[in-house]
């Protein structure tokens, strides 16, 4: 059994600051009455114990008021992107079969169309309220969250998260990284990411304070990291650059007191190493996905260089191990194994089964070297990773050949100086159809970070002689064609 995380935590340190964003602060204790009361006025709502919602917000304290009053209330939250296009918003709203959206009222004009019951965040605030008795013990196995990631076959899968997937990955985490009462971890990603929401997890885990920014703003975090104000951030390598760039405009180092700067979503440069250095941030590169609640594994810092290009050892719970290989250095999909892994999905991919024979088949080829260390050779042969987003080719084709004028079409990622890789799309169609039709068309049906950077028309793709379409190939293409 696992204690009702924040009920726990508000009774342990009632007084230890829990949560800080611009000037205003919450302790624990504060941060618990906040999610009492939405928690009963969810209920007042017709929302009990097991209901799955889904969550449509932004990073903001009321929104981690939000997700922390649904936790307590004992609903399953479906985290919703708000990057998405609403037609992606309200496919995931069908698949997921939410009986109620939560939704920021910044953001009310994304679901105008869509149909499930809705409550803003305003009509949450005033509602009336009825009693709700908080389930002290969670059972390890209970879904408390649901995010949703690209699937090969363009169609997004429901995640399914546990309370023992999310507090076994923060236990790891800890004993990794360490942990001191003056702890205070910068989050500055998206709360709808597993990224962002195990950093949530971790803080009433540990009882770690979480200083919160809306969006990334390298110029004040940097401020943030030289004051010493904060002890830990996540980055991504886009993240990354823009932070060194700062500390490099002011020839400054980071506080005594700044111990981690978490880099994930891709490997992180060795020039990006070597910078972070000379301003003694310390880089700890991380490998994981949605499947695992976070990371899998890490590289230490003081082998960021020694083993350049690793994700480094897999935490104290978790097993790595590479499909068929023999020995070390085999090339093979990497497997996973622990109590992090998802014990499945939902919606749509409800009957698959992510396991086999208890491994978590990642689709990412890598090998284990001679040390025990993992490196990851291609992040799944098809996907693009875009300063931290992962996007599959196969998705925005789907929405491509659905265009009267497009015949065939294929993308693949073309590298990019800040944002790591952008989509890039190749296309056979009607001779009279322009870039701009087809980014028009994309950006009313994609999230702007999935609309190809460019489109190139040619007479054909290449296949090979089953027809399946060669991105190796495409992927060369794109490098010939940059602008």
């Amino acid at each position: 059994m696992i204690p009702n995380w924040l009920v726990q935590r508000a009774y342990l340190t009632p007084n230890r600051l829990a949560l800080s964003f611009g000037d205003e602060q919450w302790t624990f204790e504060q941060l618990a009455d906040q999610a009492s009361i939405i928690a009963r006025k969810l209920k007042w709502n017709g929302l009990n114990e097991g209901d799955r919602i889904a969550l449509l917000g932004r990073s903001t304290p009321e929104m981690v008021c939000v997700i922390h009053g649904c936790l307590l209330a004992g609903l399953e939250i479906v985290m919703l992107n708000s990057r998405l296009s609403s037609k992606e918003i309200s496919w995931q709203l069908t698949d997921c079969d939410a009986s109620t959206l939560l939704v920021d009222d910044e953001l009310i004009d994304r679901i105008k169309e869509i149909n499930t019951s809705k409550l803003t965040f305003s009509d949450i605030e005033s509602s009336g309220t009825q009693h709700v008795a908080f389930t002290e013990m969670w059972e390890p196995s209970r879904t408390i969250t649901i995010m949703y990631t690209s699937g090969t076959t363009g169609f997004p899968k429901g995640v399914r998260q546990t309370a023992g997937n999310h507090t076994s990955s923060a236990l790891s985490s800890v004993l990794n990284l360490g942990l001191t009462e003056d702890d205070m971890w910068l989050c500055t990603m998206p709360l709808f990411h597993i990224s962002g929401f195990s950093i949530l997890a971790r803080s009433v885990i540990y009882g770690m304070g979480v200083r919160l920014y809306e969006k990334f703003d390298a110029e004040a975090i940097v401020e943030e990291i030289q004051r010493g104000t904060v002890t830990r951030i996540s980055v991504v390598a886009t993240g990354l650059h823009r932070i060194l760039e700062e500390f490099e405009k002011s020839g400054s180092v980071a506080h005594p007191s700044f111990k981690t700067m978490l880099a994930g979503g891709g490997p992180v440069p060795d020039d990006y190493l070597r910078r972070a250095r000379t301003h003694q941030l310390p880089v700890l590169q991380t490998y994981g996905m949605t499947e695992t609640s976070s990371q899998t594994a890490t590289l230490s810092s003081e082998d960021a260089l020694r083993k350049s290009g690793s994700a480094g050892k897999p935490l104290f719970f978790n097993r790595i191990k590479i499909r068929d290989a023999e020995q070390p250095g085999d090339f093979g999909e990497v497997l996973v194994m622990g109590p992090h892994v998802t014990p499945g999905y939902i919606g749509h991919a409800a009957d698959r089964n992510p396991l086999e024979d208890g491994w978590l088949p990642t689709g990412d080829i890598g090998y284990i070297d001679e040390e025990g260390y993992l490196f990851i050779v291609d992040r799944r042969s098809d996907l693009i990773i875009s300063g931290g987003e992962n996007i599959y080719p196969a998705e925005i084709e789907n929405v491509l050949i659905s265009h009267p004028q497009v015949a065939e079409a294929g993308v693949c990622g073309q590298s990019h100086p800040e944002w790591g890789s952008v989509p890039i799309a190749f296309i056979v169609g009607d001779k009279q159809l322009t870039e701009s039709d087809l980014e028009q068309y994309c950006k009313g049906q994609l999230a702007g970070y999935k609309t190809p950077k460019a489109f190139h028309f040619v007479d054909h793709l290449p296949r090979n002689a089953s027809n399946k379409l060669l991105r190796r190939e495409l992927k060369e293409w794109a490098e010939k064609n940059k602008k």
